[in-house]
């Protein structure tokens, strides 16, 4: 299948593979442009019989993919225009609707990872089955309670999932930056790999996997999501988009606080490369 027509997408497929490079500088910002064209991408190959694993990079220095763009904040109605053409689920919002789309891809996703994923990039990232990282060089976070709202996007459901109870609500009500010894540790990604190894351990990865029939890879993921619970994910986020009603749309103080952190340099490569502090200062 051709995947022709988009802008902040590469998408290349050979092997069994499809390598979908997120190419929207300068932060791979999840906003008006790029999420609905991972969404139409992810409807396209679900239906590839061509493909068998989906890898997810960057090809934007120092970011996997920023956030969700924060000015959505003040525009609600924005917000829920992204899932324009989204079908079924009609209680999910659009972020979370592509969360669960991903997760239900008959393919093996990985989400190759450098740099930076906050928010709605981590969320991007915890979507696929599996995470690899360049050590050292690889930091992420859920960064909404400094936002003044919770993660919207799967995150309560997905890092839960991954690193258990106690660990989600540490990253998700401290905010904090996690570097790649810390999420190997936690379980947040698979493994952290040297950088210069990355790329060749990823892609004899997906090509040994790729090499299985379609069948043994619906088989893996259909038992391993019953042992998880993976085949619940819709019924938490239903629940998660019950929560984040009780946040967003946000009050007015919180919409008074990310216009700072907007006008102090949030969403700039600069602001980005040190959010937290940027945050610090504007509070």
């Amino acid at each position: 299948m051709q995947y022709p027509d988009f802008t902040a997408l590469r998408i290349t497929d050979a092997d069994g593979v499809a390598w979908v490079t997120l190419s929207h500088p300068p932060l791979n910002l999840l906003d008006a442009t790029l999420v609905p064209e991972l969404k139409r991408f992810v409807r396209a190959v679900g239906d590839d019989t061509d493909v068998r694993v989906v890898v997810v990079q960057s090809d934007v220095p120092e970011f996997f993919s920023a956030h969700v763009d924060a000015r959505f904040a003040a525009d609600p109605a924005g917000f829920m225009a992204l899932g324009a053409d989204d079908t079924g689920t009609a209680q999910l919002n659009p972020m979370q609707h592509l969360m669960l789309s991903i997760r239900s891809l008959p393919q093996v996703t990985i989400a190759k990872l450098s740099g930076r994923l906050r928010g709605g990039g981590n969320e991007l990232a915890t979507a696929m089955d599996m995470r690899f990282a360049a050590a050292g060089r690889t930091w992420m976070s859920q960064l909404e309670t400094r936002l003044g709202i919770i993660p919207g996007g799967g995150g309560t459901q997905l890092l839960s999932s991954l690193i258990g109870r106690p660990r989600a609500l540490e990253a998700i009500l401290g905010a904090g930056l996690y570097d790649t010894d810390t999420a190997e540790r936690y379980g947040w990604i698979n493994r952290a790999v040297p950088a210069g190894e990355l790329d060749a351990f990823v892609a004899d990865l997906a090509r040994r996997i790729a090499a299985l029939t379609p069948q043994q890879i619906a088989a893996a993921k259909a038992a391993v999501n019953a042992a998880t619970g993976g085949d619940r994910l819709e019924e938490g986020l239903t629940r998660e988009a019950q929560a984040l009603g009780l946040v967003y749309p946000s009050p007015q103080a919180a919409l008074d606080r990310t216009a700072r952190y907007l006008d102090a340099g949030m969403q700039t490569r600069a602001g980005e490369l040190d959010l937290e502090a940027v945050m610090d200062r504007a509070a």
